[in-house]
């Protein structure tokens, strides 16, 4: 039986990525410029986001996950620092918020390699 934090961990990202399909304007507006196919990158952020809170929750393959979670928390950097610098793409999140979310990645990565 796996921890219960690990369980959390893992049921925040398949409802992360779910989102993504069901808001998928919200997640769009996010996506920097300069990437390509922005509604291809929310799909394909979504569903991995998914694969890899599922692979979270199996014992044999949580390192996968953890992984897999961690790679995903760094190429979403760029997206929380163009949040923080284009006043649109910052869903009118107070910018104390948009601030606290870059630490916020790295101590979902950590939180993830707890599960290496």
């Amino acid at each position: 039986m796996l921890p219960w934090h690990q369980y959390v961990l893992g049921l925040i990202f398949v409802v992360a990525g779910a989102f993504h399909f069901q808001k998928p304007k919200l997640y769009k507006r996010i996506i920097p410029p300069y990437l390509p196919a922005p509604g291809t990158l929310v799909a394909i952020s979504g569903i991995t986001e998914m694969i890899a809170g599922f692979l979270l929750l199996n014992p044999e393959t949580q390192t996968i996950g953890a992984w897999g979670l961690i790679l995903q928390l760094i190429a979403f950097i760029p997206v929380h620092i163009y949040m923080l610098q284009n006043e649109k793409a910052a869903l009118k999140l107070p910018k104390w918020v948009l601030i606290l979310r870059l630490p916020l990645q790295f101590a979902l990565m950590y939180w993830a390699y707890q599960y290496v």
